[in-house]
């Protein structure tokens, strides 16, 4: 078994010749030895692999003993919902998120769907599924499936008030992965107009890599918005945990500004509570949450460190500047369906159009988007950059952040890919453009 597949809270790889069904079977037994659980729920996404990936996990789990409650093909918030709200011992998700087509991967969870990460249990599990030496449970468990979209939609109308929605045009982008079908069910709950795009699910991902931060992958959402007159537009990972927004005019929101926004509109209805966000730009999200009468707290990226957070701080809304949203309504868990009805429901109750909304955060907060490199000793890399910025405000929370008066930036390693992430931000347009170019050649040269 590759072990290089397992990453800081998932396991992923391409398949099957990083990670297949043998490698599969044995996490999924090393998952029942460290978790213990009685009652399984799994599921998966719409890659071409993920059934006979599916298969051999439930082969695995029923052989350790374990029940398995098998939800099909769902969004990885589907099986969070599934795991907490039926109160099942833990779940397992066949999926590799934004990853390419030929990439497939599992995402683990136990009780309440607290994550299983690197230090909460993923470690032991590498371990132990390397070795493959386990006792055979006393008894085969059982299988049976389960539908939860009926329930899955009934909660997530808890978040709004149907009364408020009024009729609105909105083109839909789930990059022909599984959000589709929650959409589709919503727009009959809601009064709404959907003007579908890539709404056929299709594991192959026709497109290329369904992935909304791509620029590349924005193109025909922005194209459609202004063909249609649209309202605006959202758009989803092949998994849905990820959401992301338009406005009206086509033009991409950054997940920064949304995340700054809809901590504001979860203020509205929990004064004074806590905001959990990443360190990779702050000053937007830390003056919104001020202004509204909240209280922000920095937290290290990625999924399982912001849960963790927000169950320890009792925080009511957890935002990543990657699309990922956080919310103590929704079991501390991200949910891509979510700030999409939050966003819809502002807007109605506002009568103002997104780009109201977001342009003066874009004036206000100009941000460098985040920029990729791909370096061949990233931990150098930081260390250099750490030593030319020693005279500013450096914290290492996640990555190296540097903090002047006029502008600041974080560089981290990321958890995921084999990436150096830069993100700059400052107080005007023209100052992010030059010390993007200034670190871009310190990383390059």
């Amino acid at each position: 078994m590759n072990e290089e597949i397992f990453k800081a809270y998932d396991v992923r790889g391409v398949y099957p010749s990083e990670i297949d069904e043998r490698a599969v079977g044995y996490i999924s037994k090393a998952y029942v030895a460290v978790v213990k659980p009685k009652k399984v729920v799994i599921g998966r996404d719409v890659r071409t692999s993920g059934q006979s990936l599916l298969e051999a996990t439930k082969q695995a789990l029923t052989e350790a003993g374990t029940d398995v409650v098998d939800i099909g093909v769902i969004t990885t918030d589907m099986l969070y919902f599934a795991v907490a709200h039926y109160g099942f011992d833990g779940g397992i998700g066949i999926t590799a998120s934004h990853n390419p087509s030929e990439y497939n991967g599992l995402k683990m969870v136990r009780s309440e769907a607290r994550p299983v990460s690197m230090d909460s249990g993923l470690a032991e599990i590498r371990d132990l599924a390397a070795k493959n030496d386990f006792k055979k449970a006393e008894r085969v468990g059982k299988i049976e499936e389960l539908d939860i979209l009926d329930g899955y939609i009934k909660k997530l109308l808890t978040f709004v008030d149907k009364e408020l929605i009024t009729n609105k045009k909105i083109v839909a982008n789930p990059n022909f992965g599984a959000a589709g079908k929650a959409v589709e069910r919503l727009a009959s709950e809601l009064n709404f107009e959907i003007v579908k795009l890539n709404f056929e699910e299709n594991g192959k991902f026709p497109k290329g890599r369904p992935d909304p931060l791509l620029a590349e992958n924005r193109k025909e959402t922005t194209e459609l918005i202004k063909k249609v007159g649209a309202d605006f537009g959202v758009a989803w990972d092949a998994d849905a945990d990820r959401c992301f927004f338009f406005d009206e005019t086509g033009a991409f929101v950054d997940g920064y500004y949304e995340a700054a926004l809809l901590s504001q509109i979860v203020l509205d209805k929990y004064p004074g509570g806590k905001i959990i966000h990443d360190p990779r730009l702050i000053w937007a999200t830390q003056d919104l949450v001020k202004e509204a009468g909240g209280i922000p707290l920095i937290n290290k990226v990625g999924h399982s460190f912001i849960k963790e957070r927000m169950r320890r701080e009792e925080a009511v809304f957890g935002g990543e500047n990657s699309g990922h949203f956080y919310f103590k309504d929704f079991y501390y868990c991200d949910n891509g369906m979510i700030p999409f009805l939050l966003m819809l429901q502002k807007l109605c109750e506002t009568g103002k159009q997104m780009s109201e909304l977001v342009n003066p955060l874009r004036q206000n907060y100009p941000v460098s988007g985040e920029i990729n490199f791909t370096v061949t000793d990233s931990q150098k890399e930081l260390d250099e950059i750490k030593e030319k910025y020693n005279d500013a405000m450096i914290d290492t929370i996640d990555g190296i952040s540097v903090t002047y008066p006029d502008w600041r930036f974080n560089v981290r390693i990321s958890n995921t890919e084999p990436l150096l992430r830069l993100n700059v931000e400052a107080r005007t347009k023209d100052l992010v453009d030059q010390k993007v170019a200034e670190l871009t050649a310190i990383i390059e040269d």
